[in-house]
């Protein structure tokens, strides 16, 4: 009897033993689990996140406020160069008057009988149509006596000249003008050349004659 309570006893130990042991890895386990869930670690993650995130948002904020001030400055030049040459198409069709204008006083001078008091109104005319233009930032072109510029005169012919060098604005037949920094109509004009050597002149005159 004694032996059989022995074993008994002896049972209840190791399956103590065998408790033991699985609480030991239990904890053991729990361990592992905290160290990998260091909450400090986890706060520093998460700070960084939210600071790449507040970065980018802010590179994303710079360039909107980049793109929204170009677009201001685009629109205000824009508006004014509309504003500035918003009456360009008008002056234009107002250039034909003032040519007309110009070429009946201009031919008034060599008539005795003509009524002085219709070139006066004229004259007039002219004048306040002028003022306009000067309103308008209209300016003519000052082509007499300058050299020929393609951006601002149209050739219409060239005239063999000994009195200026060549190429020089010999004779206007239509005024240019600009409206503001811009050309509104080119100067029609007449361009100095150099006068044609004789020996020149005989060689063209061959050449015509043994063409013919």
């Amino acid at each position: 009897m004694a032996d059989k309570k022995k074993i008994k006893v002896n049972d209840k130990i190791e399956v103590s033993d065998k408790d033991n042991k699985k609480d030991a890895k239990f904890d053991s386990d729990n361990n592992d689990q905290t160290k990998d869930q260091d909450p400090l670690k986890e706060i520093e993650a998460k700070l960084d996140a939210a600071e790449n995130e507040a970065k980018q948002s802010y590179d994303r904020f710079l360039r909107a406020s980049a793109e929204l001030e170009n677009y201001k400055k685009r629109s205000a030049r824009e508006m004014g160069e509309l504003r500035k040459f918003a009456n360009e198409s008008l002056l234009m069709e107002m250039l034909s008057v003032v040519d007309n204008l110009e070429r009946a006083i201009d031919s008034s001078g060599n008539e005795k009988d003509i009524n002085h008091c219709v070139v006066e109104g004229v004259n007039l005319t002219l004048k306040e149509i002028l003022r306009v233009f000067e309103k308008f930032t209209v300016k003519p072109i000052e082509s007499l006596g300058k050299p020929f510029d393609p951006a601002f005169h149209q050739a219409v012919t060239q005239e063999e000249s000994e009195d200026v060098e060549e190429n020089i604005v010999l004779r206007e037949f239509q005024k240019g003008y600009m409206i503001h920094d811009r050309l509104l109509r080119p100067a029609m004009v007449v361009v100095s050349k150099a006068k044609e050597k004789s020996s020149d002149k005989e060689k063209n005159v061959g050449q015509d004659k043994k063409n013919g």
